[in-house]
This record gives C-alpha cells, structure tokens and sequence, in this order.
C-alpha cells in the first residue's frame, strides 16, 4: 500500500482555509502512518515465518515425521521479539509450501519425550504415526490403543495409553472395538453382495 503524493499535492493547491488545510495535513498523517504500519507487520511475519522455516527445516525435506517440538518463546528468542508478538502474528495466518498451505500455528507443536532418552518428538508426528499404524492395520489384526502405545513405545517414543486415545478421537478414529465392528459389518456385506451376484449369474441363460 502507497500514499499517492502526488494527488495529494495537487489537492493541497487548491485548498485555501486553514481548517480544509490541517485536514489535509492530518489526513496524510494518518494514511502514511497506515502504510508504516503494514509495512512493519509484514515484515513481523515474514521475520516469524522465515524463523519457523528454518527451525523446522525437517518437515520441509522429509514431511510431518521429522516435525520437531517448537513453542512460541522459542521462536521469539530466536528473532528477539516478545512472545506476545509472535502469537499475534502467527494468528490466523498461513504459508503456502510443497507440502500443501498450513496455518503457520500448525508449526507450533508439543514435545513427546523420547523412550530411550534422546530427542523429543513432536506431538503432531506422534499423531502422524497413530494414523499410520491404523490406516495399516489389517482387518484381522485390528490394533488396540495399548499395542499402539508398544509398537510407538518400539520406536522410541514414551507415550501414556490416555494420550494415545486423546490423539486417536481428536483424529476422529474410532477406538479398536468399533473398528472391528465395522470390519465385520464390511465383511458381511461383501459376503451378501457376493452370494447375490453369484445368484444372478446361476439365473442369467448360458450362451
């Protein structure tokens, strides 16, 4: 956004009172401060975002799995700003990547402490993983919230059965018990469907 000069000058020429004059004036004023102040703010979030790029340079190459923990403090000592200003730039706004357009808050994600003592993990590839685990799962082996929690546990992350059932239903995943009803369910209709095509075929005259 730019303040045209220019028509304001030609307008100020043919202004002859001093009260249209100082209205003038005070509404230059106010339109060039209008114009420093966006130019701040996005220069904020771009200072924010190119933070967040860089601390989160894993998700970039290999996607969610390699999110790390990060919290607005982190970025805010990061780019000297106070935490108040980062989470009010960071609401509500996106950034368009390889990977698809996320709310900027996307990045902001907890820690999960790691198993065997190493580096947390993110909270948003932990549920990433739950969702692997499922969509993977065969229906005749379907995975309860406690063998989730062991094979996550196998893969070094230290997460309670309670979380593991707070990501799953926040994922809007049904638990085990209602999966293998569904299963069930899915299997009796292709069953009948079967049986009603073979049906069909046995009436239909050979040739």
């Amino acid at each position: 956004m730019l303040v045209n000069r220019t028509y304001y000058s030609e307008l100020a020429k043919n202004v002859g009172k001093d009260a249209d004059r100082s209205y003038f004036t005070d509404a230059l004023q106010k339109a060039s401060w209008l114009v420093h102040a966006l130019d701040q703010r996005a220069h904020t979030i771009l200072k924010v975002a190119t933070e967040i790029v860089r601390q989160q340079d894993g998700f970039f190459i290999h996607g969610v799995t390699h999110l790390r923990p990060l919290n607005l403090k982190a970025i805010a000592d990061a780019i000297q700003m106070h935490e108040s200003t980062v989470s009010r730039v960071t609401a509500n706004k996106y950034m368009a990547t390889n990977r698809g357009t996320f709310e900027l808050r996307y990045f902001f994600t907890a820690s999960i402490a790691s198993a065997d003592g190493g580096e947390p993990h993110s909270a948003e590839a932990v549920r990433h993983r739950i969702k692997q685990l499922i969509d993977s799962e065969e229906p005749s082996a379907i995975l309860s919230d406690d063998a989730i929690v062991e094979r996550l546990c196998g893969s070094g992350i230290d997460i309670a059965r309670r979380t593991v059932a707070k990501y799953r239903e926040a994922m809007r995943i049904p638990s085990s018990v209602q999966r293998r009803r569904d299963n069930e369910w899915r299997g009796q209709r292709l069953s009948v469907e079967h049986r009603a095509e073979l049906a069909v075929r046995e009436e239909l005259p050979s040739r």
